[in-house]
């Protein structure tokens, strides 16, 4: 074990481009440490994220770095992710510091005001961690050789100096020039840079290791440098992803070996959509995202997710014809169902209103689908806060779980408030606009309490409501899930899995692959362990 009394070990992940790996093989690397008997905590200086994730204080940070920390056995604290960088637009970004709203700045006012000030907030962030750790696995972000960046860089080369970490390059085989890449990225650094780098590891290889041997031999030789390992690709690692350009790989055609299928609409500023992962698991479920109307199809559940920019991404429903899609389909079909979550919530409204431009660069307003009589307003503050409650116990609704109280827990990540408008005159597509509350959250500072949370309409068929994370509630999902079957005239389903113990073994099978695949010898002795 290492001296407790000096700062803990370092290393850090840095890629030759985004999307190569670095997020998972963190995760794995922490568990793996974890498993050998080390204390181990995740660190990214600066994510740029549109998926967060809600810490125990109510704190937003980077959605990997959340699960990296899970993957340690640890609740997750802002020094993990000190920034955070929530693209509004095309040019402007919402910048968290330790999980709270800071500031809207375009690039280059972030690099120019606020990059030169960030070194000693990043420096503090991961003090603490080394110090109350044996070793803090580094992210970087992007690539280290982007020259345009590299002057201001609080993230890759220049951090890995100021913390004196050793660098492991990771390389996607599966992209196509790996070689090139590492060698590439190799020649753009400077030579003290070079210096950090440590080892080689290659990610997503397809194939016979054989063919792939003169490469790495010629590689070696090249830089100096070992390849510590080559990762088979793995297609389904069951580990939350950060970027939706992982829902490149899904598929908007239905499943029709499955029971149910639920549609989720695919918006330019998606966030948050790992909040059905878990549902996508299903045995009984064939799960899709839906950019365009011709997509939809007949599908059981239509599901608005969150969304960074909720006027928007409204906009984009109503240019793809979307909205007259979901509309026509639940007039057609009196199985389907409209869920909105967060972002969807919202736009299941009637009026969207954002006086403070706080989602754009200057005030706007929006009329909503008007499914629920409800108007949004948002403002500067915003919301971020773990939640916890129970379902309301006397609803009993078609397409709506009727199973009494069930414990449901989550998170809220929201800039808006929502209030119902009583006795709308607009919104009349469903019920004439009557309600019913979902859930009933605990009130933070007296669990005695609860306050009303979402709302539903009486016929069960369109619901919204603000909580994250509202599937992995396992009897909840279920119950939800069964609703619909019983609908379709097909027999309940018991739970065929919880939440906690796929996560876990998730994170259990993607340690044993890369344990089996890298050279953690040799990682230890670059850590100097």
């Amino acid at each position: 074990m290492l001296d407790l009394h000096r700062s803990g070990a370092v290393l850090m992940i840095q890629g030759t481009a985004s999307d190569v790996g670095k997020s998972v093989i963190v995760t794995a690397l922490c568990r793996i440490f974890l498993q050998d008997g080390y204390s181990v905590a995740p660190f990214k200086s600066q994510n740029m994220a549109l998926n967060s994730y809600v810490t125990v204080d109510g704190r937003e940070i980077g959605h990997a770095q959340g699960i990296q920390a899970e993957a340690s056995g640890l609740l997750a604290t802002t020094d993990m992710n000190p920034i955070l960088i929530k693209p509004t637009g095309e040019m402007h970004s919402q910048i968290v510091v330790h999980g709270k709203p800071h500031s809207h700045l375009s690039a280059v006012k972030y690099r120019e005001d606020f990059l030169p000030y960030a070194k000693p907030l990043v420096m503090e962030a991961l003090g603490h961690l080394r110090d109350s750790y044996d070793i803090v696995v580094m992210e970087g972000a992007g690539s280290p050789a982007e020259i345009n960046l590299k002057h201001r860089d609080i993230v890759n080369m220049n951090l890995a100096e100021w913390a004196d970490a050793p660098v492991v390059l990771v390389g996607d085989i599966d992209r196509g020039g790996v070689f090139a890449f590492l060698v590439g990225t190799l020649e753009l650094l400077e030579p003290s840079e070079r210096k950090r780098v440590k080892g080689f590891i290659i990610n997503k290889f397809r194939g016979d290791i054989s063919l792939l041997k003169p490469g790495l031999d010629w590689l070696e030789q090249r830089t100096g440098i070992p390849v510590l390992g080559v990762l088979p690709f793995v297609p389904d690692l069951d580990i939350e992803a950060e970027d939706s350009v992982v829902l490149d790989s899904y598929s908007s055609a239905v499943h029709k070996d499955k029971d149910i299928d639920i549609a989720v609409i695919r918006y330019p500023r998606i966030s948050n959509f790992t909040d059905f992962d878990i549902v996508a698991a299903e045995p009984d479920v064939s799960l899709r995202y839906v950019t365009k109307s011709s997509d939809l199809g007949n599908p059981d559940v239509i599901i608005l997710p969150g969304t960074k920019d909720t006027i928007g991404d409204l906009a984009f429903v109503r240019e793809q014809g979307i909205d007259t899609a979901i509309q026509k389909q639940l007039k057609q079909n009196s199985h389907t169902s409209l869920v909105g979550i967060c972002g969807g919530y919202q736009m299941l409204g009637e009026e969207l209103l954002d006086p403070e431009a706080v989602e754009s660069a200057g005030p706007r307003f929006a009329q909503g689908l008007s499914y629920l009589p409800l108007v949004t307003t948002f403002h500067s503050g915003k919301t971020t806060r773990r939640v916890e409650g129970l379902t309301i116990e006397d609803i009993s609704l078609p397409l709506y779980p009727s199973d009494g109280e069930i414990p449901v827990s989550g998170y809220e990540i929201h800039a808006g408030d929502t209030e119902i408008t009583t006795g709308s005159s607009n919104c009349s597509r469903y019920n004439n606009g009557q309600l019913m509350h979902l859930f009933k959250i605990r009130e933070e500072d007296n669990k005695n309490e609860y306050r009303h949370e979402g709302v539903v309409t009486l016929d069960g068929r369109v619901f919204g409501t603000y909580i994250h994370g509202l599937f992995h509630n396992d009897a909840w999902r279920r119950a939800w899930l069964n609703g619909m079957r019983t609908n379709k005239g097909l027999a309940p389903l018991n739970g065929t899995f919880t939440s906690e113990t796929r996560k876990e073994a998730a994170f259990n099978r993607l340690a044993e692959h890369v344990r089996n695949h890298l050279d953690m010898d040799q990682i230890y002795r670059i850590i100097s362990i």
